[in-house]
């Protein structure tokens, strides 16, 4: 049987309507390491309260039932000091009798990390987070956040983070906040992060990065150079303007290597949000390629399986589901060897300049789309400019009113 404490300033109903009535809870027990109980008095019940470690030096509290200062004890939403003993115990180490111990930011980031895996989404918008967020911000319960810390810690951020950025950091910290509320009722602080972590305004800038042919071409055989592997990937991202995400899950059997027009069953990416994101991951697209690009593929994939992944690492294994890990420190080097800087150009620059080079060779624009597999509304979004300065401008002059040549009765004779 667990062992009862005793504390003489709250056990029974009179001593604690001898406490002066005040906002901040009494201390009272400590119950178990890190697990004590406290009780603030009211003018009606007063209230229990948990106090409870989060393990890295610093507590959190949560008032979880009544005291039976005015009314009898039920057990449950009314406790004697007793009771309160035991569910505060309960509530901190998450007894199966209880519902669960208050979910922190760390067990909400880890569920969203397995509702994402189990929808065949990106497992890495759980981890981003996670990488910017305080030991003592981890630890919290989600029900305790407030608003105002999450804005700091949003701020904390900008500096250190491009403004699209932190918000994309910050919806994906949102979306595992939101699904923690989802499956404990006892959160009703949803306001906390759509108020904190709301989005920074002009952040929405778009810096797609567009690089010449020459500079395309440069940009891959550099990646050759560095590495085979490496360089054979970012030779499909060149021709086919493919996110990495993308190619990294094509298999042999999606190389359909034609003598005169070969092309890849490209996966799509499954973006846009839906909870059946696996299905969407299965299917493929045509994508043209070159001649001299599948004959490189069909030489690495030799006698390779149909179902085996197409594009691997110069050591054999395949690429991550979030390739950049893995490729990040020699894109930078490629990048500053063909003159460019880092800090701007990545791998995605292959895919803004895919399509643009098709946008300024009047290719329709839903077909841009398609084979980007992406939309007509997000190309026109993100890459107007080109359309308008460059496709549009020719289009539209030959559209242009003609003024009419004069006349022999509109000349007016110059006086001498």
């Amino acid at each position: 049987m667990a062992r009862k404490v005793s504390f003489s300033a709250l056990e029974s109903r009179s001593a604690r309507l001898r406490l002066k009535i005040r906002r901040r809870p009494y201390s009272g027990p400590s119950l178990a390491r890190g697990i004590a109980l406290m009780y603030r008095r009211n003018k009606t019940n007063g209230t229990w309260v948990l106090k409870a470690s989060n393990g890295h030096g610093a507590y959190w509290t949560k008032a979880f039932a009544l005291a039976d200062d005015f009314e009898d004890a039920d057990a449950k939403n009314v406790l004697t000091f007793y009771q309160a003993q035991d569910q505060a115990k309960k509530l901190a180490r998450g007894d199966e009798d209880l519902d669960s111990a208050p979910i922190t930011i760390d067990g909400a980031l880890k569920a969203y990390k397995r509702d994402l895996e189990a929808r065949g989404a990106n497992p890495y918008n759980a981890e981003s987070p996670r990488v910017h967020l305080t030991p003592v911000l981890l630890a919290k319960p989600v029900a305790l956040l407030a608003a105002t810390e999450l804005k700091k810690w949003r701020d904390s951020l900008i500096g250190k983070l491009a403004p699209a950025t932190i918000n994309r950091v910050c919806r994906c910290l949102c979306a595992a906040l939101e699904l923690a509320r989802q499956h404990d009722e006892r959160i009703a602080n949803r306001q906390a992060w759509e108020i904190g972590l709301a989005n920074l305004p002009d952040a929405q800038e778009v810096r797609n990065v567009i690089l010449s042919d020459d500079k395309v071409r440069e940009f891959v055989s550099t990646a050759y150079a560095l590495d085979d592997g490496l360089g054979l990937l970012t030779d499909v991202l060149a021709i086919t303007g493919a996110r990495p995400s993308q190619a990294v899950r094509l298999r042999v059997e999606d190389l359909h290597d034609h003598a005169v027009r070969p092309k890849l069953m490209m996966p799509k990416s499954a973006k846009g949000g839906g909870r059946n994101r696996a299905k969407k991951k299965a299917e493929r697209f045509s994508v043209p390629i070159t001649v001299q690009l599948a004959a490189r593929l069909k030489a690495a994939a030799r006698g390779r399986a149909r179902d085996a992944t197409l594009l691997l690492k110069s050591d054999g294994t395949p690429w991550d589901d979030n390739p950049g890990q893995s490729y990040h420190r020699d894109i930078d080097s490629v990048v500053t060897a063909i003159g460019l800087d880092p800090a701007g150009v990545t791998m995605y620059a292959l895919r803004h300049s895919s399509i643009v080079r098709m946008l300024l060779r009047n290719v329709p624009i839903r077909l841009v789309a398609s084979l980007h597999n992406t939309s007509v509304a997000m190309i026109e979004k993100h890459y107007s400019k080109y359309i308008t300065e460059h496709s549009i401008d020719d289009i539209a002059r030959a559209g242009l009113l003609s003024e009419s040549a004069p006349t022999v009765d509109n000349v007016v004779a110059l006086a001498r």
